[in-house]
């Protein structure tokens, strides 16, 4: 039993291996913090740029309802002056209308107006494309007064 009193001789290796762990626990211990270190900036980075998105995203919002909101007043405003500019070609269309009635009027009463019969064979002869200005002439326009 005197031999389990004592203590074995201890070899050079065994030395190594306890030194190795130290090592080895210091350098796991560094590698933690430094991962440690990493992952909380990562962290904070995603943070910053969640961030960042929220505020580009309300910016662009808010961007989008300006835009909306001016593209609505330009549509009210085009589709009033195309209102105003329908009656104003009515009010045309009417005026035209009335001065070519005053005229043939005007004509009838002088007596220069053509007899209904060789009027209809003018409107016959007529060009299709041709209507609205022929229209604006007078039934006479190839006769010679005397």
């Amino acid at each position: 039993m005197a031999n389990s009193h004592s203590t074995p001789p201890v070899p050079a290796s065994s030395t190594s291996p306890l030194s190795t762990r130290k090592e080895n626990v210091t350098s796991a211990s560094s590698k933690i913090a430094e991962l440690t270190e990493s992952r909380q900036e990562l962290l904070n980075r995603i943070q910053s740029l969640k961030t960042d998105l929220q505020s580009w995203r309300y910016k662009l919002d808010g961007q989008v309802k300006v835009y909306r909101d001016e593209l609505s007043e330009l549509k009210k405003s085009l589709n009033v002056e195309v209102d105003q500019l329908r009656s104003e070609f009515q009010e045309l269309k009417t005026t035209l209308q009335q001065q070519q009635e005053d005229v043939t009027t005007s004509l009838r009463n002088l007596g220069l107006q053509d007899a209904p019969e060789e009027t209809e064979e003018i409107e016959d002869v007529k060009p299709d494309n041709n209507e609205e200005n022929a229209q604006d002439l007078p039934k006479d326009c190839g006769k010679d007064t005397e």
